[in-house]
């Protein structure tokens, strides 16, 4: 097993001085659009079971496969990734940064990866944090990999903090308007209740409650509304973390809004749909990115055109000049000559 996986590490590096001496970028499959790493390495996986709360796997182990595993100990992802399709994989989750609904009281893909594996730009094998919890100390670069997209290194392996199965869980859906339920939730997120999820849609806004017994029984007394069948809201879920309902479909440009959850309604014309707790909200709109990023802008937050729109538009808002200059810097660290997915993120980097 090592001398095999040597020899996949000097296959690597051998590609990545190829491109550096022919100056060809070497494209890092892990966007966010197909959410996936290359399939040659996806018949290497090997998801090794952690000290109680940790997984270790390598990159390509699919992500389907990892999650039924922790499922069958009783255990899950906390951050609840998007799979976005069958080729979903370890690398591809971690490297695309991405988290579903439970996000909002759970945490992100960054707050749980621990440790990590990474080929970087030089053709250098680097390892970051540990396996364990008490092992993790110093830099937290392992983190910083969760939505680097592949422009820091390629990610081999990763160790990753899971947390056990809610004992209950149900679904409340409850009528009314956009600024009714942002003000819901909001006021519910000052309470001591297991909401793990909420999503507002169509004048529809679904709560996830998940915990023990007595705690789904006492907050769904104060919630009110009307539960969900177990299929209906599985397939409720299901559908906000992989876009497969209705909302995420059509040819109008998608945008994802990220702001404080205390922010108004936003002002734009189209459909849109508000997640975690308020601080998510997606929109379907035709009108011009400037405009809608000033206006995010103004709200505290930031706005990423995620599927859709005009070419000419970038995907993501211009960084401020103190943090691009950070992003400079780590880029020219972990890949001096810019091969791995230049200008995937941003232009110049």
């Amino acid at each position: 097993m090592r001398a095999r996986r040597g020899h996949r590490h000097r296959r690597a590096r051998s590609r990545r001085r190829k491109a550096r001496h022919d100056v060809r970028p070497v494209r890092c499959r892990h966007d966010a659009g197909l959410f996936r790493g290359e399939e040659g390495v996806r018949s290497g996986r090997d998801p090794e079971p952690g000290q109680g709360d940790l997984v270790t796997a390598r990159c390509g182990t699919a992500l389907a496969e990892l999650e039924a595993e922790l499922d069958a100990h009783g255990q899950m992802l906390p951050f609840e990734p998007p799979h976005f399709g069958s080729g979903a994989t370890v690398g591809g989750c971690v490297a695309a940064g991405l988290s579903g609904p439970r996000r909002a009281t759970a945490g992100a893909v960054r707050d749980f990866v621990l440790g990590a594996v990474l080929l970087d730009g030089t053709a250098q094998v680097l390892r970051f944090g540990g396996t364990v919890m008490k092992n993790v100390a110093g830099y937290d670069v392992a983190r910083l990999l969760a939505g680097s997209m592949g422009t820091l290194g390629v990610i081999l392996q990763a160790s990753i903090k899971v947390l056990p199965v809610p004992v209950q869980e149900l679904t409340l859906q409850l009528e009314m308007d956009e600024p009714g339920a942002l003000a819901r939730m909001n006021a519910w997120a000052a309470q001591p209740m297991p909401i793990s999820a909420t999503c507002w849609y169509g004048g529809r806004l679904a709560v996830r409650l998940s915990g023990s017994g007595a705690a789904v029984r006492a907050a769904r007394e104060r919630i009110g509304g009307e539960p969900l069948e177990a299929e209906a809201a599985a397939q409720l879920w299901s559908g906000v973390r992989e876009q497969t309902a209705p909302f995420f479909q059509g040819p109008a440009p998608l945008w994802r809004f990220s702001v404080p959850s205390t922010a108004p309604a936003l002002k734009a014309a189209g459909e849109r749909l508000v997640e975690w707790g308020g601080a998510l909200r997606w929109l379907r709109s035709s009108e011009p990115a400037g405009a809608l990023r000033e206006r995010t802008a103004a709200l505290g937050g930031h706005a990423t055109l995620f599927r859709g729109g005009e070419p000419s538009a970038a995907a993501f808002t211009p960084l401020a000049p103190a943090i691009a200059t950070i992003h400079r810097r780590l880029k020219a660290q972990f890949d001096p000559d810019s091969i791995l997915n230049p200008g995937r993120m941003f232009e110049d980097l």
